[in-house]
């Protein structure tokens, strides 16, 4: 007996896709037959990652420059998509950016940047593949993180928490309004993955030991332990699914 792959034929609104985890959920979802369309500011990073699904034997069409916190450009990049397929099935909001900083040194600039690069463009991307996904349902997941569960005492965060914590919320009023559509909506909440974003941050070994020190499991994260989980959640294997928040951290926040 065969099975089919669990996405086969739907399409798949990646954003971030130049690397990371964007990058491995382009492969992971295309893999599963879903038919990946990406975005990037790194037109570059992007094309390669275009590239290396359609090496394996995806398909996968993408656009960059895209700058999603401008809402005139994440709407133009969603009806492209649609415009190209004729439907949306997912839509799965991975990209992000963040600035640190303790709430004294924090600058207006820093603050309006995170809400903006954390919050803004996941409203956007979202509001525009709205009427899509309503069409005939669908899912949306959108990456939210521990930061917004949990404080911490070394890491100055309060933007990135506070943005974080955003998702959540928004994530779950998302599933209230989608529900009546068929649509469903949820998070994952990454601890530390390792990305070429945090890599600045793991290159210490001191804060590495450190850090994997506070997990359960013996090691960091990888993109791919949180791309599997999105797949499941975004298939009909996850049908009775909305509203929900998943943990992938290595069990830090268990202790």
């Amino acid at each position: 007996m065969t099975t089919a792959p669990r996405l086969d034929g739907r399409v798949a609104l990646i954003t971030g896709t130049g690397g990371g985890q964007g990058r491995a959920a382009a492969l992971h979802f295309a893999g599963q037959g879903a038919l990946i369309v990406g975005c990037d500011l790194d037109a570059e990073s992007a094309e390669e990652t275009a590239a290396a699904v359609k090496a394996t034997g995806g398909q996968m069409t993408t656009n960059a420059p895209v700058d999603l916190g401008d809402s005139a450009a994440a709407r133009a990049w969603v009806e492209r998509a649609a415009a190209a397929h004729g439907r949306i099935d997912i839509v799965y909001n991975n990209a992000s950016a963040t600035r640190f900083g303790p709430v004294d040194m924090l600058s207006d600039d820093d603050w309006r940047f995170t809400m903006r690069n954390e919050i803004d463009l996941v409203f956007h991307v979202t509001r525009a593949a709205w009427p899509h996904l309503a069409e005939r349902g669908g899912v949306i997941i959108n990456v939210a993180s521990m930061a917004g569960h949990i404080g911490s005492r070394t890491v100055p965060m309060l933007a990135h928490a506070t943005a974080k914590g955003a998702i959540l919320a928004m994530t779950r009023q998302l599933a209230a309004e989608g529900a009546p559509h068929g649509i469903r909506a949820v998070t994952i909440s990454p601890g530390i993955i390792e990305t070429p974003g945090t890599t600045a941050q793991l290159t210490d070994p001191a804060v590495r030991t450190a850090l994997i020190a506070q997990n359960l499991l013996p090691r960091l994260g990888l993109p791919e332990d949180v791309v599997g989980l999105a797949a499941f959640l975004a298939s009909d294997d996850a049908a009775y699914i909305t509203g929900a928040d998943f943990v992938v951290d290595g069990g830090m926040s268990a202790i």
